[in-house]
């Protein structure tokens, strides 16, 4: 019997660790940060798009009046010249214009996510914070206002009882 019950109780172990092991991940998948952070992926994915279609559709024509019509065709040889012989580039090419195109993409986003999300949520978030310690303040104020009047009633109970009873209290000792 005792080998039997030992089995159970490991067995028991096993399945709730099991059930603990998955209640933790479901309690993982149903916290709110979580989901944002899929939204703001997916969200972002889809931003990057756009922002890639403007670069190329606005920013490499723009700049391609000014030389090649495609940013990214932009290249420079560093060893031998850049030919193709065989079906085979011959020399050493660096494409500089795929990176700035690249870091044009990155500075374009940026700079949208900070003047349409950041800079608008810090403006919001700063006239919460001074709205919250303007409240405060006038709290403050409504206390120490209650706590003159609660005096002024106190003092006025007193003034009621007469000196008498005030001097009873004091004599007792």
């Amino acid at each position: 019997m005792a080998p039997h019950t030992a089995h159970a109780k490991k067995g028991t172990l096993v399945a709730e660790k099991k059930e603990s092991l998955l209640g933790g991940f479901k309690a993982f998948l149903m916290r709110g940060n979580v989901i944002d952070l899929a939204v703001a992926v997916v969200i972002g994915a889809a931003f990057t798009n756009i922002v890639n279609s403007v670069v190329k559709g606005i920013i490499n024509p723009i700049v391609g009046a000014f030389g090649t019509k495609d940013l990214e065709g932009y290249a420079s040889c560093i060893k031998d010249s850049c030919k193709i012989v065989n079906g085979e580039m011959q020399g050493i090419q660096i494409q500089w214009g795929l990176v700035l195109s690249a870091v044009l993409s990155f500075v374009i986003t940026a700079a949208v996510v900070y003047f349409l999300m950041v800079l608008p949520m810090a403006k919001i978030l700063a006239k919460r914070a001074a709205h919250d310690k303007a409240k405060e303040g006038v709290q403050e104020t409504l206390e120490v206002s209650e706590l003159e009047v609660l005096k002024e009633i106190r003092d006025h109970l007193v003034a009621q009882r007469g000196p008498s009873s005030g001097s009873t209290a004091g004599s007792n000792t």
